[in-house]
């Protein structure tokens, strides 16, 4: 995609937080996209991490946004300071990324930029009680002064329609870079990660990548844990990531599981993996299954937003288990370690289906479309043979 040499650069600015995870991929995957295209790109983000400096490599601006993860006594300062920002930037359209940047950006602009808000997730999924309600009155509230909600799942879009958010909705299924998550021996691979070298070359190896948190599941997982050893003797457990439930995880590990902590680049431990597991208790549409899956490995993950989405079609029965229900979760993961064809079918199946259906830069496409539908003047080459037909919308006001 190129500019018209006679028109204006269009000016993007993107608010994040968090910045790491999920969120943060997805933020760089997009800049690079938007960069290549023509388009003047500044992230707003806090300074710690490792967004700004992706970003910055790329050739993004930057602007060092100071805001704490969670709403808290400083939201009055971190409005202030953005409202500085977007008037020095002079964006055509801000970008509001996750729950905390989509409530700073909307109270901060009120609609004056074109704004599109992109939940990753629901925020009042993640609390209960009064939070929860609150969280999401203010998502009702808030929608009237985004001019496009950009979901990455049906399931997202479904949940906030049902729970009374109303606004013009665009859904796009996350996509990730094929080149840098492609399979590789598992032998060669595992002989190359240090962590690694006191473990059986045969033994069954079931990876977890994800941040450390109540989100993501994994003491879920450490409980069913005890039962897969049971029925599969030897097998191990990696939980690839960091975060505030790391102490708590590791007091209560087995010998049998591995702490990799946070990592630059998660696709070597897909590709030792044997299998991969995500037991989150709530998504929008992880990443990490979808990153696995184009390393050519199977996957369990749990029944929120996003998960019939990401699998291919047919695999539900053996890779799909409710949320926080060890039971269900052990007796998928010890049938899958137990017949290795079965896995390296699969494996097959959900490189072919990721491959198609989640590649990057279709994503990037679909975004550049609702720019270019709320701003005009964004480049209308289609770029890398791929198409936008992933990008659907509904209007609900």
């Amino acid at each position: 995609m190129q500019l018209s040499p006679t028109g204006p650069r269009p000016r993007v600015l993107h608010v994040s937080q968090p910045i790491d995870g999920g969120v943060g991929r997805v933020v760089t995957d997009l800049v690079r996209a938007q960069l290549a295209a023509g388009a003047e790109v500044t992230v707003a983000c806090p300074s710690s991490g490792g967004l700004p400096a992706a970003v910055e490599a790329l050739g993004s601006g930057v602007r060092h946004w100071q805001a704490t993860r969670s709403p808290g006594p400083r939201l009055v300062r971190e409005i202030r300071s953005l409202r500085r920002i977007v008037r020095e930037v002079r964006p055509d359209v801000v970008h509001a990324h996750s729950a905390k940047a989509g409530l700073a950006v909307r109270l901060a602009v009120r609609g004056r930029v074109p704004t599109v808000f992109q939940p990753h997730a629901w925020s009042f999924e993640a609390v209960g009680g009064a939070t929860a309600m609150l969280a999401l009155n203010w998502e009702r509230l808030g929608a009237r002064w985004a001019a496009r909600v950009v979901c990455v799942s049906e399931a997202e879009r479904r949940t906030g329609q049902r729970s009374g958010i109303r606004g013009r909705w665009s859904v796009i299924p996350n996509g990730i870079d094929l080149e840098g998550f492609h399979p590789a021996s598992v032998g060669t691979v595992r002989a190359g990660i240090p962590l690694l070298e006191g473990v059986e070359a045969a033994a069954p190896l079931v990876v977890c990548v994800g941040r450390l948190c109540r989100q993501k599941g994994q003491d879920v997982l450490l409980e069913a844990w005890r039962e897969v050893t049971r029925r599969v003797p030897g097998a191990r457990l990696v939980l690839v990531g960091d975060g505030p439930d790391g102490r708590t995880l590791r007091a209560g590990a087995p010998p049998s599981v591995l702490f990799a902590g946070a990592v630059a680049d998660a696709a070597p431990w897909y590709q030792a993996a044997d299998l991969v597991v995500l037991p989150s208790r709530w998504e929008g549409m992880a990443l990490a299954p979808l990153e696995a899956m184009a390393c050519g490995r199977p996957v369990v993950i749990t029944d929120v937003d996003g998960a019939h989405e990401s699998l291919p079609p047919g695999q539900e029965p053996r890779c799909l288990v409710p949320p926080e229900h060890p039971k269900a979760l052990a007796g998928a993961v010890a049938e899958l370690l137990l017949d290795p064809l079965l896995r390296e079918s699969l494996g097959h199946q959900a490189r072919r289906y990721v491959t198609t259906t989640h590649d990057v830069r279709r994503t990037a496409a679909a975004v550049a479309d609702v720019y270019r539908d709320l701003i005009g003047g964004w480049p209308t080459g289609r770029g890398a043979g791929v198409d936008h037909t992933e990008c659907r919308e509904s209007i609900h006001t």
